[in-house]
C-alpha cells in the first residue's frame, strides 16, 4: 500500500480545499473516468476506483481529519508499518504498529469499520439544463434524461439469480467477523476483523444475479420532470430531493442537482429582477411626445413618451419584471430612448431643418460651418 498517491492529489486539489472544492474535483474526475464513458479502458476504471477511494476519505469529517495527520496510516487497517509506519514510525521487529491499534479498535486505526448490512444514502447526481429567457422568468415544467443508479428488477435488489437466495457464510457462520492471531509488543493477540470472504455481510451468493452481477443494482436512463421555478438566473441550481442514485440495504435516494443555463434574449437584458429593454424613437416624437409599444414579459403595452424627451432617458414600467425567486413580487422593466438622427436629408427637409433651427435659436447659421452656440438640443456645456 506504500505506493498509494496522495488523496489530494488525486483529486488534483490542494490540501486545505474545502468541502465544496473536494465534491467539485471529485465529480469532475469520476465523469472524466467513469467506466460507462470510458468501455473497456482499465486505465481508465483503475482511475475511477482511485477517485472514489480519495472521495470517500475526503468527503468524511473525521477521517479527512485522521488523513491529515497521519496519511494512510490514519485511514487504512491494511496499511504496512515497513515503509511508512504509524505517526512517522517505522516497523518493529516482526510486528506492525498498526496491529497494535487493530487490536484494540477491531479494524482501522480510529474505530470500526462500517457495518456493510447497516442502510446507506444513495449519492446524488447531477445534470444540466438550458432553457429560454421567459421560461426563467416565468417557471416552467421540463423532463431531464438522466443515468441512475436503481435496485435491479431481476433480483429485487438482493444480488442472486432468480430462483435462488443467498446464503450463510461459512467461514464466518453469519457473523460477518472472523478472528485471527496477531503478533504485537504485548504478546499473541485475537483481533476480529471484517470476514474477507463475505466482506462483512455475514451471507454469501452462490449464483449471482445475470443482469446485476451479483450487486443488486442496476444503471439505467430515466426520464425525470423537474419544476423550474420563477425567477431563476443563470448559473443557479434546482435540487430534487430522493431523485438521485437509490440507497443500500433499504437507505434513502440521493438528490438530483440541475444546473440551469439561461439563453440570451434578443432584446430583453435581465439586471437582478429588472428588466432593460432599448427603443428608438425618432426626433419629433422625442420633442412632440409620442405613444409607443413596449414589448414586456407579460406582452406589449402602450407607454406615452412625454414632449421634450432628452436622448439616453430612462423609463420605468412597474412590476413588469423578473418574480421575486422563492418570494413575493418582481421587478421593473427599465425602457431607455434612443433618438434617431437621420443620415440622408433632401435639400428640402434640410431647408427646413434650417428654417427651424433659424426659429427656434435666432442668429444661428447651421450647417454653413460657423460656430454654433446653441442647436437643436440647447447650448453648449461651459
Amino acid at each position: 500500500m506504500a505506493d498509494k498517491r496522495d488523496y489530494y492529489e488525486v483529486l488534483g486539489i490542494q490540501k486545505g480545499a474545502s468541502d465544496d472544492e473536494i465534491k467539485k474535483a471529485y465529480r469532475s474526475m469520476a465523469k472524466k473516468y467513469h467506466p460507462d464513458l470510458n468501455p473497456g479502458n482499465k486505465e481508465a476504471e483503475a482511475k475511477f476506483k482511485e477517485c472514489n477511494e480519495a472521495y470517500e476519505v475526503l468527503s468524511d469529517a473525521d477521517k479527512k481529519a485522521r488523513y491529515d495527520q497521519f496519511g494512510h496510516a490514519g485511514v487504512d487497517p491494511n496499511y504496512a508499518g515497513g515503509g511508512g509506519g504509524f505517526g512517522g514510525f517505522g516497523g518493529f521487529d516482526g510486528f506492525d504498529v498498526g496491529d497494535i491499534f487493530s487490536s484494540f479498535f477491531g479494524g482501522g486505526f480510529g474505530g470500526s469499520s462500517r457495518n456493510p448490512n447497516a442502510p446507506q444514502r444513495g449519492s446524488d447526481i447531477q445534470t444540466n439544463l438550458t432553457i429560454s429567457f421567459e421560461e426563467a422568468a416565468k417557471g416552467c415544467k421540463k423532463a431531464v434524461d438522466v443515468q441512475r443508479i436503481e435496485v435491479c428488477s431481476e433480483c429485487s435488489g438482493s444480488g442472486a439469480a432468480r430462483g435462488t437466495t443467498t446464503q450463510t457464510c461459512p467461514d464466518c457462520g453469519g457473523r460477518g467477523q472472523v478472528t485471527t492471531q496477531q503478533r504485537s509488543i504485548l504478546g499473541v493477540m485475537q483481533v476480529q476483523k471484517p470476514c474477507p470472504r463475505c466482506g462483512g455481510k455475514g451471507t454469501i451468493i452462490p449464483t449471482p444475479c445475470q443482469k446485476c452481477k451479483g450487486t443488486g443494482r442496476i444503471r439505467r436512463p430515466t426520464k425525470i420532470e423537474v419544476t423550474i421555478p420563477a425567477g431563476i438566473d443563470d448559473r443557479q441550481a434546482v435540487n430534487i430531493r430522493s431523485q438521485g442514485n437509490k440507497g443500500v440495504n433499504g437507505g434513502p435516494a440521493g438528490d438530483l442537482r440541475v444546473g440551469i443555463n439561461v439563453r440570451n434574449h434578443p432584446y430583453f437584458e435581465r439586471d437582478g429582477y429588472n428588466v432593460w429593454y432599448e427603443t428608438e424613437i425618432s426626433f419629433a416624437q422625442a420633442a412632440l411626445g409620442s405613444d409607443i409599444i413596449v414589448p414586456t414579459l407579460d406582452g406589449d403595452v402602450k407607454y406615452t413618451v412625454p414632449a421634450g424627451t432628452q436622448p439616453g432617458s430612462v423609463f420605468k414600467l412597474r412590476d413588469r419584471g423578473i418574480p421575486v425567486l422563492n418570494g413575493r413580487g418582481r421587478g421593473d422593466q427599465l425602457v431607455k430612448v434612443n433618438v434617431a438622427v437621420p443620415k440622408k436629408l433632401t435639400e428640402k427637409q434640410k431647408e427646413l431643418l434650417r428654417a427651424f433651427e433659424e426659429d427656434l435659436n435666432p442668429g444661428s447659421k447651421t450647417g454653413n460651418g460657423s460656430d454654433n452656440k446653441g442647436g437643436l438640443f440647447g447650448k453648449k456645456k461651459k
